[in-house]
């Protein structure tokens, strides 16, 4: 069979995201979303905050915001408007010039008719449009002045023409007539075009024809009639906001010089009817604005007309940055402008900022709620403990990975011992006994062959001791102390790693958070972990403690465990009525009432530990006498341990202060510093 003669090219991909690039990480974006969130942003705010800093290796919002601006900065203050002018004004000059050299060799020109020509000259008008204008019926006698003088008269129509048309100006340099009399039909069936659109009555066919004919003069490469006037009108509108930002002098001395393009007034009739079917089609765009140019470097017309459209750009990509209007996403963002004016690591940016937005949200990390607010979903509060349990982990051991146990859900502590399986087990399997056990029989059957068949009769599982199952109380204070003394978030950071451990290492276990301010509240830790700070004037221990032995007394058969967290003494309780009183300082009663949950805490056998933040030594008194009398513990951590601190109390009641983490808890806790009760 005859091979074919196709042949494959190769090209880089621009079909949008790279479908082999490595899926955005979300991990440190949950992490800073769920700090800002326990700190009292909304889910929202804090996702958008994120997106903002951005990360460790990732440039943020506020980082493309500031390179935006800085490059909108810089051209204004490099270029100033009048290039085209300086240029007009050198030709004018050198073309002066010319001709009085012309004129002083000249031997055979009559003394009259010189004296006449070099009045003429020394009577020029300052203005250089108004120079260029009277000198459009001179008769040159210099060949090299004549040709400086056609060149003003060229550059102006081809700056004229590239401010409507991008790269006109070098593609007409050197233009024969011909050249020229093809742009002046292309112009004429271009009007026709928009002025048939305005009426309605354009074809694609119309379109397709005009391209067909003209399209080497547009590279955008329009598709229909619409991408056609969207181009043109955007850097028509341009080009009218750099005419807008020139100086009332520099814009009547070009209105002048414009009439001397190609010498030919029908072009400049051609471009005005342009301008007005692109001003009547495409009102929208910014026809009225200007700018405040304060450098030396000159622009052409055109050249200024690409200026005027990036700094349209740079306003543009600014705003979609800013993410400040209704419904604002970062898929907004224009990435080929933003590849346009800062480059291509600037796009890829932009693009993992998408991305990572797109992520949050469709992932299931960020649920919108009823109410329509954005939400931290179970999968991310899953997450977010996680990181937390391992930021614990560290502290508790000292290095990655001595706490991250393997015994998800087991029903008690392996004993060494093995037994055949039976209907209902729940252990794990003996993989090493249960595949001799395969091999012995095989061999005892006479079977050869590769491999090993696994039957019912040859499982054996793991015995395991029974586990004593915990019921847990977590108190923490949240009065307004607290998040004044930068405790909020501690606290926070401590329940989400409790509950993620609870929940993910020993389900047997029974978790209660319970909150108290001025009264005491039970909450789920999507709702702790949201709880804004607020100014609650009360720390309501004897509720909480109410709460805490109702938790205890629905499970008999549960180890409790009683864990405070608090940095005040208590200064309101629960009356009979269910009125809660505040006394400030702290009334007989209401610390009464406190010793004698504390008490009912006790006989229900719970093991008890305080955790004091702060140095008040009142608190301390306090503390230390509430705890030798349920001989419970005090700990004392820095807020950045209080997390491993509770955590590893709890681990410790557990185990009844025996095994591995309670048999180094008091060393481990004195070796810090925190044992002081």
């Amino acid at each position: 069979m005859a091979r074919s003669g196709h042949r494959s090219r190769y090209t880089r991909y621009d079909g949008g995201p790279d479908p082999l690039a490595p899926p955005v990480d979300l991990a440190e974006a949950l992490d800073a979303i769920g700090e800002d969130v326990m700190a009292g942003y909304s889910p929202e705010r804090a996702m958008q905050e994120f997106l903002r800093r951005g990360g460790r290796d990732q440039v943020g919002l506020d980082e493309l915001a500031r390179r935006i601006a800085q490059k909108r900065r810089e051209l204004l203050q490099q270029h100033s408007l009048d290039g085209t002018m300086q240029e007009v004004k050198e030709l004018l000059d050198r073309a002066v010039l010319n001709e009085r050299k012309q004129l002083a060799r000249d031997i055979d020109l009559d003394d009259t008719d010189r004296a006449f020509r070099e009045m003429r000259l020394d009577s020029l008008p300052q203005s250089p449009a108004a120079a260029v204008s009277e000198l459009s019926s001179y008769d040159w006698q210099s060949s090299d002045a004549r040709e400086d003088y056609e060149k003003i008269r060229d550059l102006l129509g081809r700056e004229l023409l590239d401010q409507r048309f991008a790269g006109m100006k070098q593609a007409l340099e050197g233009a024969t007539e011909e050249d020229r009399a093809a742009v002046q039909e292309m112009l004429g069936d271009l009007n026709e075009l928009l002025e048939k659109h305005r009426l309605g009555e354009d074809t694609q066919e119309d379109f397709e024809e005009f391209m067909a004919k003209h399209g080497q003069y547009f590279p955008e490469d329009p598709q229909n009639i619409t991408e056609l006037l969207d181009a043109l009108a955007q850097r028509a509108a341009a080009a009218q906001r750099m005419l807008n930002s020139m100086t009332p002098e520099q814009r009547a001395e070009l209105m002048e010089l414009s009439q001397q393009a190609f010498g030919s007034p029908e072009l400049m009739q051609a471009m005005s009817r342009l301008d007005d079917n692109l001003r009547s089609l495409r009102p929208g765009e910014d026809w009225h604005g200007s700018q405040r140019f304060e450098g030396e470097e000159g622009l052409g017309l055109g050249d200024g007309t690409g200026v005027l459209q990036d700094l349209a750009d740079l306003d543009e990509l600014a705003e979609q940055v800013s993410q400040s209007y209704s419904g604002a996403r970062l898929d907004d963002i224009d990435l080929d402008k933003v590849q346009r004016q800062l480059g291509d690591q600037a796009a890829i940016d932009a693009r993992t900022l998408a991305d990572l937005e797109r992520a949050l949200k469709e992932t299931g990390y960020l649920r919108r709620s009823a109410d329509g607010q954005l939400k931290l979903s179970p999968k991310a509060m899953r997450q977010l403990g996680k990181a937390l349990l391992r930021d614990v982990a560290n502290r508790l051991s000292g290095r990655q990975g001595q706490r991250d146990v393997r015994q998800s859900g087991a029903a008690g502590e392996l004993s060494g011992a093995t037994r055949p399986w039976a209907f209902g087990d729940t252990e794990p399997w003996d993989v090493t006994r249960s595949i001799t056990n395969a091999v012995l029989r095989s061999s005892s059957e006479g079977r050869t062959g590769p491999g090993v068949r696994l039957t019912m009769e040859d499982i054996e599982v793991s015995e395991t001791e029974a586990r004593t199952q915990a019921c847990v109380a977590l108190l923490v204070d949240t009065s307004f102390s607290m998040a004044m003394d930068g405790r909020w978030v501690p606290m926070k950071r401590t329940a989400l790693a409790l509950h993620t451990l609870i929940r993910s290492r020993f389900r047997g276990d029974a978790l209660q958070l319970i909150s108290f301010g001025r009264a005491a509240r039970v909450m789920e830790i999507e709702e702790l972990t949201a709880l804004d700070p607020r100014y609650d004037k009360g720390t309501n221990l004897h509720h909480g403690l109410l709460l805490a032995n109702r938790h205890f007394r629905k499970h008999p058969n549960a180890q409790p465990v009683l864990l405070i967290v608090t940095d005040g003494e208590p200064t309101s309780h629960l009356e009979a009525d269910g009125e809660v009183r505040f006394s400030y300082p702290p009334h007989p009663r209401t610390i009464a009432l406190a010793v004698r949950e504390l008490d009912n805490a006790r006989r229900l056998g719970a093991q008890t530990t305080f955790f004091r933040l702060g140095e008040d030594p009142g608190l301390a008194r306090f503390i230390d006498a509430m705890a030798g009398r349920v001989e419970g513990r005090v700990v004392a951590p820095e807020l950045d341990d209080l997390g491993a601190a509770v955590v590893g109390s709890y681990l410790g009641s557990r185990k009844g202060g025996r095994g591995p983490v309670g048999e180094h808890m008091g060393d481990w806790f004195g070796g810090r510093g925190w044992w002081v009760g």
